[in-house]
């Protein structure tokens, strides 16, 4: 199907968190089921509106709502950001008066989230809750011959890089580094990480720097999108596995190129991911 052809007129939004900015349709108001094309059409910078995704919104028998989330490239995908940039539409648009409710999200998954107010009432950040983070092989999933991806070595390039790899709701691969990667050694290497053998699902890449064991400082590679400003699900891998290998405390301050969020976690409890969620603009898009 031609999606710029066939599409009719329909309402938008666009939000941001941490710099990492959706799209958001509701599926009741959209003329359109192949959301993967329509992912393809919304999120291309030069030819669309442009974002790191897009949110598709529909009813649920078992939450407030369902987000679904496609990447820039149509593959579907579990995202964080995209869980609380739900979470502020759903509260700004009055699918519930509550500020505390749940989502539905991928496989199913429902996930607890929080509008956090100011004293004047608006909205000032978004809370969710991740399910405990993965760090068995087959659950990321991968190839490894190995029951964790833990310091483990893998050659790229000609260059040796000691991995860890945890799966927070998507597979996320940390490089812990004395600075964040410049131009060549990001572009060059995160890709082929990403398309790595040892992730057939394949991998973010997350290129990380500790200040101190209170703050992380991260590069963002996100699998199907490229170059991101913030990943949610990222960083409750960077606070996950830098805690558990000892580098950080609770909680950590991860920081990236769109801004700030605040990971809480303790081993086999759910992972807690706060931070700001913005409005960028409402309208229809004419196809």
């Amino acid at each position: 199907m031609n999606i710029k052809r066939a599409i009719q007129p329909f309402p938008v939004a666009k939000m941001e968190a941490v710099g990492n900015d959706f799209i958001l349709i509701e599926a009741d108001h959209t003329p359109v089921c192949d959301y993967a094309a329509l992912a393809k059409r919304l999120c291309s910078r030069p030819f669309g509106l442009g974002s790191d995704g897009l949110l598709v919104l529909e009813p649920s028998e078992r939450a407030v709502l369902r987000m679904r989330m496609f990447n820039p490239d149509g593959t579907e995908d579990f995202c964080g950001n995209g869980l609380r940039c739900a979470a502020r539409y759903a509260y700004d648009k009055d699918f519930t008066d509550q500020t505390t409710f749940a989502i539905e999200a991928m496989n199913g998954a429902i996930v607890p989230v929080q509008v956090l107010l100011n004293d004047l009432g608006a909205v000032e950040a978004t809370r969710i809750a991740l399910a405990s983070p993965e760090f068995q092989t087959e659950r990321l999933p991968s190839t490894a011959q190995t029951p964790e991806i833990r310091d483990y070595p893998i050659e790229i390039d000609g260059q040796t890089f000691p991995i860890h790899t945890a799966n927070t709701g998507t597979t996320h691969t940390v490089i812990f580094m004395d600075a964040l990667p410049g131009d060549d050694l990001f572009f060059r290497i995160s890709p082929l990480l990403e398309h790595h053998s040892l992730f057939p699902e394949r991998t973010s890449v997350l290129w990380v720097v500790l200040e101190s064991p209170s703050v992380a400082h991260v590069r963002i590679w996100e699998r199907g999108v490229g170059e991101t400003y913030g990943c949610g699900t990222g960083a409750a891998a960077i606070a996950a596995i830098a805690q558990r290998e000892g580098k950080t405390h609770n909680p950590l301050q991860v920081v990236s190129k769109g801004g700030t969020l605040t990971v809480r976690w303790l081993p086999g409890e759910p992972v807690h991911l706060e931070g700001p969620v913005n409005w960028q603009m409402q309208g229809t898009f004419l196809g």
